[in-house]
């Protein structure tokens, strides 16, 4: 096996590097820097964290993946669909939990990367996918409904008095919906404006320029024009980052969490979740991106490089990160054609935090809300979704389950659940294209291969039966031979039993231990045994097996008609 090389795409693409090369990732960087702050403040704030703390994520784990990453353009920061997860963990568990669930997940994704699995991702079934992300999506609109209507609720103050305070709503699904009904008396129109006002400017920006992100354009007008409101019209009632948080405009200092076996043991399950949906976007923004620019990346040092970024993330405050196909698609659009523009994009937010971020302050909580409206309009696919329904039910069983599943409970049990439904549904999908058949008669040679061969047909022996097994010999058919001789049992019992195992590619315990019992009660019966059309990798497997033993080497027949000659010889003593 060829060892493992870990080939960031930034050596590579530093090669006959131009300065034309660096205008273009210059100024891709700063336009993706310039869309990736919004999103950087809103994925924060709904997240359960303080807005800085997503800026921070974009500017540490932007770096690392586009420094040591196996994409020439893939931006790395976080994303929508972490968003319901860190708000669990943070509920449960606190911010502490949430830096102890990111660190293992960030070890979990170099392990992938490191024995080289990232094509294993692949292989989650697309309903799953489709299933879990509508799902994310449907989630994080509902998290914010009670910004995009002001909802309130009253409470008592240090002295006693009541007081009116952003409604809090519990964590799951239902729980929420139940108490935004209950308070839907306290709407507040003004921030229902502004977030219907926001998501229209995200909506027509295209139109005018496809350059300028439309929420960026949103925030900026909508935080002007609050202000404005607030300061000359005497609206205060709606309101804005500073009004919750205490924004920090500096990097925070390292600090490296206690880890203990209990904590760890109770966010292994969830930081199983983060990595394998962090490796899932990441490798699909990737790949999309590949199909754009003519490359291909290197999935396992995307891994790597992914893992380190959620390592390193936390320890200065950080949330879970990932690569963004939004993102990396705006760095393409814009010229961004080597990992030095998504460098440049993490310098760029670095700039913003340290010079501008007192100013986010006044961006009203509606309008993230309204951004975040969108975001989870974009994500959830719904035209994907409505096609895949049409799909086989097997597919539409998987897509629903892991959706609702998703929507009502959390995305780690519908993961988990999901992918045991897809496989028992794979293995009835190759249980029905796995046959056993009895030939008694004869055996047509046409029916042997694609061509016409003319030949005369291969006579069975009186007292012969012959058993053609096509497909898979594995533990999900191998009690169809019980069943096929249960069939049988009235007829004349015969004097040896052929099988036939020329399309089968492969075997596994279960069907060994099922051949080996067929033979034992077959002896028992006085019938022998004799295998035909073994192919070498299944015949290396009976033989390690000790099988052979059992049978004996001379029953076994490299095809039909010699194992018909052997049975002949059988039936002659």
């Amino acid at each position: 096996m060829k060892a493992f090389e870990f080939k960031p795409k930034l050596l590579t693409s530093l090669k006959n590097y131009s300065k034309e090369n660096f205008m273009a990732d210059l100024m891709a960087g700063i336009i993706v820097g310039i869309v990736a702050l919004p999103l950087a403040i809103a994925f924060g704030i709904a997240s359960g964290v303080s807005p800085e703390k997503g800026i921070i994520t974009a500017i540490v784990a932007g770096f690392i993946i586009s420094l040591l990453g196996g994409s020439k353009v893939q931006i790395g920061g976080p994303t929508g669909a972490f968003i319901v997860i860190i708000y669990g963990i943070i509920q449960e568990y606190g911010v502490g939990g949430l830096t102890i669930a990111t660190l293992i997940a960030g070890i979990l994704l170099i392990l992938l990367g490191v024995f080289k699995l990232g094509a294993v991702i692949k292989f989650i079934p697309y309903p799953i996918i489709v299933g879990f992300t509508s799902g994310i999506a449907v989630t994080i609109f509902t998290t914010q409904i009670g910004d995009v209507l002001g909802l309130t609720e009253t409470v008592l103050d240090a002295n006693g008095q009541e007081i009116l305070v952003p409604l809090k709503t519990p964590g799951d699904f239902i729980g929420k919906w139940l108490a935004y009904f209950k308070h839907m008396d306290t709407v507040n129109w003004w921030n229902a404006i502004v977030s219907i006002a926001s998501v229209l400017i995200i909506a027509l920006t295209p139109r005018f320029s496809k350059k300028i992100p439309g929420s960026l354009v949103a925030i900026v007008v909508m935080t002007i024009v609050v202000y404005l409101m607030k300061m000359y019209g005497g609206i205060t009632c709606i309101d804005t980052i500073g009004d919750r948080f205490i924004i920090q405009s500096e990097l925070p200092d390292a600090v490296v969490p206690e880890l203990n076996w209990d904590a760890i043991r109770n966010l292994f399950p969830v930081a199983i979740t983060i990595a394998v949906l962090g490796a899932i976007e990441s490798l699909l923004s990737a790949a999309v991106a590949d199909g754009v620019i003519g490359d291909r990346h290197d999935s396992n040092t995307e891994l790597i490089a992914q893992g380190i970024a959620n390592v390193v993330a936390p320890i200065f405050g950080g949330i879970p990160a990932t690569g963004a196909i939004a993102r990396t698609m705006t760095n393409i659009n814009n010229g961004g054609r080597t990992p030095i523009a998504g460098i440049i994009h993490a310098g760029v937010l670095l700039l913003i935090l340290l010079f501008l971020m007192p100013l986010a302050q006044y961006i009203p909580m509606a309008c993230l809300a309204g951004v975040l409206v969108i975001v989870s309009y974009n994500m959830s696919g719904w035209r994907t979704f409505r096609a895949l329904m049409k799909n086989p039910k097997s597919d539409v069983s998987v897509l629903l389950i892991t959706f609702f599943l998703t929507v009502i409970f959390d995305l780690t049990i519908a993961i988990e659940v999901g992918l045991v439904i897809a496989c028992v549904l794979f293995m009835r999908r190759v249980m029905e294209t796995t046959e056993i058949s009895v030939i008694k008669d004869e055996i047509d040679p046409n029916n042997e291969s694609d061509l016409e061969v003319h030949e005369e047909h291969l006579m069975v022996p009186n007292g012969v039966e012959v058993y053609e097994i096509n497909g898979p010999y594995f533990f999900g058919i191998a009690t169809k031979f019980e069943e096929l001789m249960s069939q049988l049992e009235d007829t004349d019992r015969p004097k040896v039993r052929i099988v036939r195992m020329r399309k089968v590619p492969f075997i596994d315990s279960t069907g060994i231990h099922n051949l080996a019992t067929l033979c034992e009660m077959s002896q028992k019966e006085n019938i022998q045994i004799v295998l035909s059309g073994v192919n070498e990798k299944v015949n290396n497997v009976l033989k390690k097996s000790g099988f052979y033993t059992l049978l004996g080497e001379e029953n076994i027949c490299p095809n039909i008609n010699i194992a018909l000659e052997r049975a002949t010889e059988i039936i002659s003593k």
